[in-house]
């Protein structure tokens, strides 16, 4: 059949003949972005490390006087870092991880080869990234509003620093799932996200390290977006100048470091 049959009259005719092309580009990173979505939040791993862990923190520190935060009250100090935490657990730990394994299976390559394009491949895991941010910003916001939590300020400035943020860290997760190993990705990521925990101002204040420590760490980049998000959040600055140009450096360096070093097979 080489065209649609003349139907009888009354009645529609129907065009079987076969239509080869790809979705509209929009409709099939979407389509991709709501596979990733799904695939996060179905992985009980990152499940535990997204959500669980940063709301366990913000309630147990924050109720236990387990820490000194230099005055002032432990939740108005612990909610800003714990955001931070949570933009730092999805676009740097989960997206590492997740994308090693994707990259060793050969996930990556046979993604990369389909009607979608590498480019709109990395547009639906960005998405995908913010996407479960906003879950968490929400969940991570209710719950410190239920333990007395007031946060004012710029809301817009604090966007700004998590967009700077999940930019950042994102660079840097790629960066490592696509030069490493993904058991070397596994560990490193795990490794990182334990030490900055510690080290970046997100539960210990900065100011308990020693000065000449205090100012190698206030470089990193999740010290810069706890310390922005605190800033605005908890003393209602309006744009931390140097918080977002220490995260814009971070991006613009390990983006650019991907896009030259990252290996899809």
């Amino acid at each position: 059949m080489t065209g649609p049959e003349r139907a009888p009259a009354g009645q529609i005719a129907l065009d079987f003949t076969p239509a080869p092309g790809a979705a509209p580009f929009p409709r099939m990173v979407l389509a991709q972005a709501g596979a990733e979505i799904r695939a996060m939040l179905r992985n009980g791993e990152q499940l535990l490390l997204t959500m669980i862990i940063p709301v366990l923190l913000l309630a147990g520190f924050s109720l236990a006087p387990l820490i000194d935060v230099g005055g002032g009250r432990r939740i108005d100090f612990l909610a800003p870092g714990v955001l931070a935490l949570a933009v730092m657990s999805t676009a740097f730990t989960g997206q590492a991880i997740a994308t090693g394994f994707e990259r060793r299976y050969g996930v990556l390559k046979r993604l990369g080869a389909t009607p979608l394009s590498r480019a709109g491949l990395m547009l639906a895991k960005t998405s995908a990234v913010v996407a479960v941010e906003v879950i968490q910003a929400v969940v991570i916001v209710c719950v410190g509003l239920a333990l007395g939590w007031r946060p004012h300020g710029s809301f817009l400035s604090a966007a700004l620093l998590i967009v700077l943020g999940t930019a950042a860290f994102s660079g840097l997760g790629l960066l490592m799932a696509g030069t490493l190993r993904a058991e070397a990705t596994l560990a490193a990521a795990n490794l990182v996200y334990l030490l900055l925990l510690g080290a970046g101002g997100v539960i210990f204040p900065l100011s308990k390290f020693p000065q000449g420590m205090r100012q190698v760490l206030e470089l990193l980049p999740i010290s810069a977006l706890t310390g922005g998000l605190r800033a605005v959040l908890a003393q209602g600055a309006a744009l931390p100048l140097v918080p977002l140009a220490v995260l814009a450096a971070w991006a613009v360096v390990s983006l650019g470091l991907v896009s030259r070093t990252f290996r899809w097979e």
